[in-house]
């Protein structure tokens, strides 16, 4: 098994628990507030995997350039932004159909990878991922009256228009982490994506953190009592994004992201043995084709 895979599920798992946990933030807290505690809360930890490498592992720190920083900015801002429409999606009524569009993001990643890396998956990969992201598509309609005509047939409008926006920049948000990462030309993917996550959730942290301290000062309080919990997701954060870009340093980011759809699975089974959820035959349709999609990557790869 190639070293990308079991990272890229550590690191799903290790997402979806962050997710689970700013949920319940969402309870003391803004929009806002519960976005910038994965970054903010996560710096030190990212600073911990650097300097942790650098001095037990004898890892030399790589030279920073202008490419580097440039595919680590585009990266971050992307990442905000997408993860912003995301978020304003759920002030609509019916979000599912934008949700839905959002998570072609693995196949947006192929794209955008090829546009600016000039990397080439194979037919067999893009299938697979053709696949795992319908399955997505399907979960993320199950609760819905919504025919597949219909799903198809919004495509242009707002909802449909702003998840496919957030799932464009989540797109080049991934490989915007991997041209930095793989810039920075040494020692190894682990310090190369460390130092990436370094650069890129400092930067978050100060574009986030200045934004509250001009335009909403009284969600800062509100993170600050709710600290204890900001710090699990802090550390969740941290571990799933220097999975994910350690994973990215190794193989192409649309690859990486097709497997990370497992998280829906992860997600899916919470909802299920915590919650004691409903299934309907949607989702179990949809989370058989992800794990259908992610086993024809595999058997590909």
């Amino acid at each position: 098994m190639e070293l990308w895979i079991p990272i890229t599920l550590a690191a799903a798992f290790l997402q979806n628990l962050r997710s689970a946990m700013q949920k319940h933030l969402k309870g003391v807290m803004g929009t806002t507030g519960a976005t910038f505690v994965r970054f903010g809360f996560g710096v030190p930890f990212a600073l911990f995997f650097v300097l942790g490498l650098n001095r037990f592992a004898g890892y030399e720190f790589p030279a920073v350039n202008a490419t580097f920083l440039a595919w680590a900015a585009v990266g971050g801002l992307g990442q905000i932004a997408a993860t912003f429409l995301l978020v304003h999606l759920f002030s609509f009524r019916n979000f599912a159909v934008g949700t839905a569009y959002s998570r072609t993001e693995p196949a947006q990643a192929a794209l955008f990878g090829l546009m600016f890396l000039g990397e080439r998956v194979t037919a067999g990969v893009l299938a697979a991922i053709a696949v795992s992201v319908f399955g997505v598509m399907l979960i993320s309609v199950a609760h819905t009256r919504l025919t597949w005509r219909a799903l198809f047939a919004s495509l242009v409008s707002r909802n449909a228009l702003i998840g496919l926006a957030s799932g464009t920049l989540f797109g080049i948000s991934a490989v915007a982490y991997r041209a930095a990462s793989l810039s920075l030309g040494g020692p190894n993917f682990m310090m190369q994506a460390a130092v990436t996550l370094v650069f890129v959730i400092v930067f978050q942290t100060v574009l986030m953190g200045g934004w509250m301290l001009w335009r909403d000062r009284a969600e800062i309080v509100r993170i600050r009592k709710a600290w204890k919990l900001s710090l699990l997701v802090g550390v969740a954060g941290a571990c799933a994004s220097f999975g994910w870009f350690m994973a990215m340093t190794l193989e192409h980011a649309a690859v990486v992201k097709a497997l990370a759809q497992v998280e829906m699975i992860f997600t899916f089974a919470s909802s299920v043995f915590f919650f004691r959820e409903r299934i309907t035959p949607l989702e179990v349709a949809g989370c058989a084709m992800i794990v259908g999609g992610i086993l024809l990557l595999l058997l590909i790869g």
